[in-house]
């Protein structure tokens, strides 16, 4: 990947690596990494949706013609090669990635505004405006499975699965938060998000305990769902974050990393042990409208408003002063400088022996300068 701009504050020296496809002519409005990080798929308001090759950043193929209007979500179906795009056409459409065969095409009277499937990828769930409805649908069909009416009073932003496939949490611009059960067929959960402004987006981790919501209001908030105490104190505010309203957010796999967008054009990272943003990628020149994030956590995407998709490996993110700084910040500690190799290390502000001088890894290989004091005197 080139090195072409910096990441964390605008004085650190190191970069991040990323790279930039171009191709739509209009805002990106979602980007996925699919085929195990090799491709990226992205739709855009222009109603094309591209398969990009990762290692060339060019397209691998155009859906063209997929949609008449906007594309305003697309969803990867796990364990397959299929994808769902949804659109300001009313309909929603399955794709084959590999071949670009369409397999189904499903219209509903409202414009679609959001998709996401199951973890076992049987079902798809979007959203449609301005009925402010939540439709379930067949995956392997596109049949009609569920149709929850008058969900929200506003409109549905995103709605999406819960990790085993049994709850469908949505948000919307009445600033809301709702959970409705697939078995017991009703909301069992309806909360208000106490945002101050639309509710754009949300995810959960892994495991499902826990939400992340996003809002125009410029914050992200956590919602403990297994202990259940949000209902009476609400969500927990991450503290310190954008400039501008928060367009998107996504948890990584072992949900240690959240990431997330906004229209101050920026992709923010935050590290989920501290609740501390640790790192701020630059680079977009127009409001960032998607973020997501590899399995393995290496990879971040991004879409923009500036018609571009980006990659950002943030493997070495590490390395970067200002991440360190920010996680001493949280902890307690300081930065020093390695006199061996002149890396920065964090070392703790408790720190009562002699003071270090290197970090860890050249103290490994460093003989022990380690010597026994005298007893002081009786």
């Amino acid at each position: 990947m080139s090195r072409r701009l910096k990441g964390c504050d605008d004085e650190d020296e190191e970069l991040v690596p990323v790279k930039v496809f171009r191709g739509h002519s209009g805002t990106v409005t979602a980007a996925r990494l699919c085929f195990n990080g090799s491709s990226i798929f992205s739709c855009s308001t222009d109603r094309t949706a591209i398969l990009w090759d990762v290692e060339s950043c060019r397209p691998l193929r155009v859906f063209d013609g997929l949609h008449g209007k906007t594309i305003t979500e697309c969803a990867l179906i796990p364990n397959s090669s299929r994808v769902v795009t949804v659109s300001w056409d009313k309909s929603m459409v399955s794709s084959d990635l590999e071949t670009g065969q369409t397999l189904w095409r499903w219209r509903q009277a409202g414009l679609l505004t959001s998709c996401s499937s199951s973890c076992d990828g049987q079902l798809l769930v979007c959203a449609a405006d301005p009925q402010n409805s939540v439709y379930i649908v067949d995956a392997a069909g596109g049949q009609t499975v569920h149709h929850v009416s008058d969900h929200h009073r506003s409109t549905i932003t995103r709605c999406r699965f819960d990790p085993r496939s049994q709850r469908v949490a949505t948000v919307s611009a009445d600033r809301s938060v709702k959970l409705w059960d697939l078995l017991s067929q009703k909301t069992t959960v309806s909360v208000n998000s106490y945002h101050g402004n639309v509710v754009s987006d949300c995810c959960f981790t892994n495991n499902g305990h826990f939400l992340c919501t996003a809002s125009w209001d410029k914050s992200l908030k956590l919602w403990d769902l297994q202990a259940g105490g949000f209902r009476s104190h609400g969500g927990t505010t991450l503290q310190s974050g954008h400039e501008g309203s928060v367009s998107s957010c996504s948890f990584s796999a072992d949900a240690k990393l959240l990431v997330s967008g906004s229209y101050d054009r920026t992709v923010a990272l935050w590290e989920m042990s501290s609740l501390c943003q640790t790192l701020i990628l630059k680079g977009h020149s127009d409001w960032v409208t998607d973020v997501s994030v590899s399995s393995d956590r290496k990879l971040v995407v991004s879409a923009s408003k500036d018609r571009t998709v980006r990659l950002w490996d943030i493997e070495n993110m590490e390395r970067i002063p200002g991440v360190l700084q920010r996680r001493a910040e949280g902890t307690g500690s300081h930065i020093l400088e390695c006199e061996e190799c002149g890396k920065p290390f964090p070392a703790s502000r408790r720190q009562t022996s002699e003071p270090l001088t290197q970090c860890v890894f050249c103290r490994l290989k460093s003989p022990s300068r380690y010597r026994p004091q005298p007893p002081p005197p009786v």
